[in-house]
């Protein structure tokens, strides 16, 4: 009380880089200190919420106390120090692209390495993302950047990209072929390109070698028909849309791959078939589909090196013939496989349950091949259902798979995620608790009984509070 602390200008900068902006924006104002650290804080992230807008104003009130605020924000920004911009115009809609240029270019002029914009859809002004700012002349400083609902027509008239930028991400952007091929033939130093809802795009080809391209994400392009790039450090590829034409060159560095699809089905096929000759060395596969209706083939040992693969099947009702016991062949395609997750994230209802089977008492697993899983150790099925092929799939694992040291069988919607995401179990209706209940029976009938003392089973079945929850939705 009474006494006078002053601390060296460098400690006082490093408290306000490690506050919230509002209260660093706070701080400013009752302390001359931090207002002389503000003009250089770190890190800026302008939206509604963070610039305290009152989001229950009309849009045109809104759209000009968000120009107000951060016009301000960027006049005060008179030194280098800026690390990290993110602005976010939404639900300011009509915003005039004048503005967001001036924004933009008061934070490249400040060093930013790295810059977020998200523009509001629908807007009358489409902003079109002045790509000379990436230009090794003027951004020089940017390492990243993200791109969300506008355009990024320019690419042609600018000339090479700063060598510090490694990673772009496009998130609802106009964009062609064409322009994103002229965009990367300029970046020398790309790591990292993430594209997701470009729906301009009919091909994504490189035209040149891109020498340091590590990740690659194609997210729900939905006009894109060709993957053609030549990358030879590539070690991960993650694709969600239907089944297009993909060709990653002499890719043998791809070590992890993510295939799903919500619209089509097939995608299972479509993997097991056309992923080895893609990427022969891979070694992590994730595959997601919405529904099968065409049953895994049986292909040769194709997947050499192939260590972990995860399946995830969503509403599998849609696809009520589809045989479980087909996805063996994803197991005799890899000798070195050591784990394998499938999840059913819906409740299958199947009307093809075991104990429904008149010669369920004398099951006996087909075999579609004698190939054994010598490396495979931990087995996970979330979802688990009574299904005679489910069954099946899990007989043939136990038998042909001296090497298993942990089943867990899961009737839930996945207990894995449930702990380590939320404590709250996932819904499941009665219909499902139902199944569920059959499962947990199929499991104990057909086999518990099988599995050797040398492997753990887990068995896991909807909670107390899940029926007490269902009985009250019902009542």
């Amino acid at each position: 009380m009474g006494s006078w602390v002053q601390l060296p200008v460098d400690i006082l900068h490093q408290i306000h880089a490690h506050m919230l902006l509002q209260d660093a924006a706070r701080a400013a104002c009752v302390s001359r200190g931090f207002l002389n650290s503000w003009r250089c804080y770190p890190k800026l992230v302008l939206n509604v919420s963070t610039l305290g807008i009152n989001e229950d104003a009309s849009k045109g009130v809104m759209t000009r106390e968000f120009i107000s605020r951060v016009d301000n924000i960027m006049h005060n920004r008179t030194c280098q120090g800026l690390k990290i911009f993110k602005l976010s115009t939404y639900p300011c809609s009509n915003l005039h692209p004048s503005y967001v240029d001036r924004w933009l270019q008061v934070a490249i002029r400040t060093g930013v390495k790295k810059l977020a914009l998200q523009m509001t859809r629908g807007d009358k002004f489409e902003y079109n993302f002045p790509c000379s700012l990436l230009s090794s002349e003027t951004g020089s400083s940017i390492q990243s950047i993200f791109l969300g609902g506008c355009s990024f027509h320019s690419v042609v008239q600018v000339g090479s990209m700063s060598s510090s930028l490694t990673r772009v991400d496009l998130n609802s952007v106009h964009i062609t072929g064409e322009e994103l091929s002229c965009f990367m033939s300029n970046s020398c130093s790309l790591e990292q390109l993430c594209l997701s809802g470009c729906d301009d795009m009919i091909f994504l080809k490189a035209p040149c070698l891109l020498l340091r391209l590590n990740l690659l994400d194609v997210m729900s392009c939905m006009m894109l028909e060709v993957i053609d790039i030549n990358a030879p450090n590539l070690s991960t590829f993650n694709f969600n849309g239907r089944a297009i034409h993909i060709s990653l060159g002499a890719s043998l560095q791809v070590r992890e791959i993510q295939i799903g699809s919500f619209s089509e089905s097939g995608m299972l096929y479509h993997a097991i078939t056309r992923v080895p000759s893609i990427a022969p060395n891979i070694q992590t596969l994730y595959l997601s589909t919405r529904d099968e209706t065409v049953n895994t083939p049986m292909v040769l040992r194709r997947f050499l090196q192939l260590k972990y693969l995860e399946i995830e099947l969503f509403t599998p009702n849609y696809s009520p013939d589809y045989d479980f016991y087909s996805l063996v062949s994803f197991l005799d395609a890899s000798p070195a496989l050591e784990t394998f997750i499938l999840r059913v994230s819906l409740p299958a209802i199947r009307h093809d349950s075991i104990l429904d089977d008149s010669n369920g008492d004398s099951l006996h697993a087909r075999c579609l091949s004698n190939y054994h899983h010598d490396k495979l150790k931990y087995v996970m099925v979330t979802g688990f259902c009574s299904a005679k092929s489910m069954v099946e799939l899990t007989r043939h694992i136990i038998e042909k798979t001296s090497s298993l040291e942990c089943l867990t069988l899961d009737t839930t919607r996945g207990h894995d995620k449930r702990f380590v995401k939320s404590k709250k179990c996932l819904s499941m209706n009665k219909e499902a608790l139902m199944e569920a209940e059959k499962a947990c029976l199929a499991i104990r009938t057909y086999v518990e009984g099988m599995v050797p003392s040398t492997v753990n089973l887990k068995i896991v079945e909807p909670c107390h509070k899940c029926h007490t929850k269902t009985l009250d939705v019902c009542q």
